[in-house]
């Protein structure tokens, strides 16, 4: 998917059906016109569809005031052989009405792609299988380190990459053997290259819509070797780095890499192995690395905070959500189409949740975990951090020193549930979320050192393995941890050219790292882990 999964509420699996309501139909259409006024349980599999998409949007979209009727959306317009893509255009379309009056865009206005949403998708089961902790890919990503560079920037343990000797930091230097690989889209205002975003669109199918892949590969002590993988399933650990870093004076940084807000059951043994290893080696900071994280489960995302709340604001508010007004008063309908089954196996639906304000899902409160106190949190974040990571660091903010290093971040305060169509999901955003202060709304992203957040602004490295104290962004929270001050900014990306146009500003990077990423879930998924229905 192209699509990255920041704030989501994700439930499990259940019954899946199509929204049929039968109305009068007018102009004489009985399944595939499109004059109709208003939905027909009439029509193909695919048409139908269409409408439970327009028919479960009017009810539960978050800015569901500003859709069209019915008649002037004309859901069964959107036609194509492929049904993926049809539903997709109309989803696409369908978020593009709502308009935030603070830009005068519509909400998903999507920069990199206009009139595509930024937020909403529809899903073939690929995004829900990776949320639940099982990938079938490759198990690498890559970003431009320079306009000729292009490195690894992670390796999920147990792929094809990972068994293939392939790490973060090393470079690849041929595509199934085409070297002609340089950066040529446009980021950050700039032009790169012939601007056609050919090589760009060549590495990125190769990598992601292809089942296989050749590669050349160059380490940092400048040997080559070759790869050939095949996308294979594997299990997906989150955390993909974790260590302890003495850094003198009697302080000590509990650092790791969280890279996807998978489910709990899959999420929740690797975080309490961590978190007891800081509080066995007595930390004093800790720095959550997100910079790669396009989020996953709510859920997930509080059992990070309430290992990180200091034991003085147990009990008290970490954030609040609000829905829209037919969620809020519970007066919505279709949902009652949605079929879950709770962690005993028992069958309940969406409408039995309670969505008013005053629900226990919509103003959870910090409960503390583990013996760990620290007084101060770092985040290392850039474009690809979204959604219930974004949700992670702003839960925080009241109640502890958060500071935040590197890029500014995806931007995406709203969240999801998944509405399951025929065989195809529909995510699109349902709720906001505030912290305790209210603080909330960063449709544009945070950017670190600026706009009342604390940090330092400035470019990812990937040059280096995680952890190392070497890598700019970390070393950046060792500064701070010793010094009480950041060090110097970047002010180009480390390049293997001396020429000044095969670098990125930071602007550029920002842009570039977000292009980059559309093929990742972007989200924030709720999930009702311990199901309580309305009386």
């Amino acid at each position: 998917m192209r699509k990255i999964f920041y704030l989501v509420i994700i439930l499990s699996a259940g019954l899946i059906s199509s929204c049929k309501k039968d109305k009068k139909i007018t102009g004489g259409s009985t399944g595939g016109g499109t004059d109709l006024t208003q939905p027909s349980k009439d029509g193909t599999t695919i048409q139908l569809a269409q409408d439970s998409i327009w028919l479960y949007a009017k009810e539960n979209y978050l800015w569901n005031d500003q859709l069209p009727s019915y008649a002037d959306f004309k859901p069964r317009s959107f036609t194509n052989s492929a049904p993926l893509t049809a539903l997709s255009n109309e989803m696409d379309a369908l978020s593009q009405y709502a308009i935030n009056p603070a830009t005068g865009k519509p909400y998903e206005y999507y920069k990199y792609d206009p009139g595509r949403a930024k937020y909403s998708f529809i899903d073939d089961g690929t995004e829900t299988g990776a949320l639940n902790g099982v990938k079938g890919d490759f198990g690498f990503d890559y970003n431009y380190n320079a306009v000729d560079d292009i490195r690894f920037v992670y390796v999920y343990p147990g792929s094809p990459a990972a068994l293939a000797g392939i790490r973060r930091g090393y470079r690849i230097m041929s595509v199934n053997n085409n070297s002609n690989i340089s950066y040529d889209g446009v980021s950050g205002g700039h032009t790169y290259g012939d601007g056609s975003g050919t090589n760009l669109n060549y590495v990125y199918n190769s990598v992601f819509n292809s089942g296989t892949i050749k590669m050349s590969v160059k380490k940092p002590d400048g040997t080559t070797f070759d790869v050939n993988l095949s996308a294979a399933t594997y299990t997906v650990n989150p955390v993909l780095k974790d260590t302890v870093l003495d850094v003198g004076g009697g302080k000590k940084i509990g650092y790791f890499v969280f890279n996807s807000f998978t489910s709990d059951a899959n999420a929740d043994p690797k975080l309490d192995a961590v978190f007891a290893k800081f509080a066995t080696a007595n930390v004093t900071d800790v720095v959550v690395d997100l910079r790669y994280n396009g989020g996953g489960y709510v859920s997930t995302a509080e059992y990070i905070d309430n290992y990180l709340v200091p034991s003085a604001k147990n009990g008290s508010l970490m954030y609040t959500t609000t829905f829209n007004s037919i969620l809020t008063s519970n007066t919505e309908t279709l949902l009652k189409n949605q079929v879950r089954r709770d962690g005993n196996g028992s069958l309940y639906n969406l409408s039995q949740i309670d969505y008013s304000l005053n629900s226990q899902y919509n103003k959870p409160n910090f409960v503390k975990k583990g013996s760990l106190n620290v007084n101060r949190v770092f985040f290392i974040i850039t474009g690809s951090t979204a959604s219930a990571s974004e949700l992670t660091i702003n839960n925080l903010r009241p109640v502890v020193d958060v500071q935040l290093i590197g890029e500014q971040s995806y931007g995406k305060p709203v969240g999801f549930f998944d509405i399951n169509i025929n065989k195809y999901t529909m995510f699109t955003p349902e709720f906001e979320t505030k912290n305790a202060a209210g603080q909330g709304g960063y449709y544009d992203g945070m950017t670190p050192g600026s706009g009342g957040y604390n940090g330092i602004n400035d470019f990812d490295d990937f040059t280096v393995e995680f952890g190392d104290p070497s890598e700019a962004l970390l070393a950046h929270a060792i500064n701070y941890v010793k010094t009480g001050t950041f060090g110097t900014a970047k002010r180009v990306i480390q390049s293997i050219s001396a020429d000044a146009s095969k670098t990125f500003s930071l602007a550029a990077s920002h842009d570039k790292s977000i292009e980059l990423n559309k093929h990742k879930f972007q989200g924030m998924v709720f999930n009702f882990k311990k199901v309580k229905l309305k009386k």
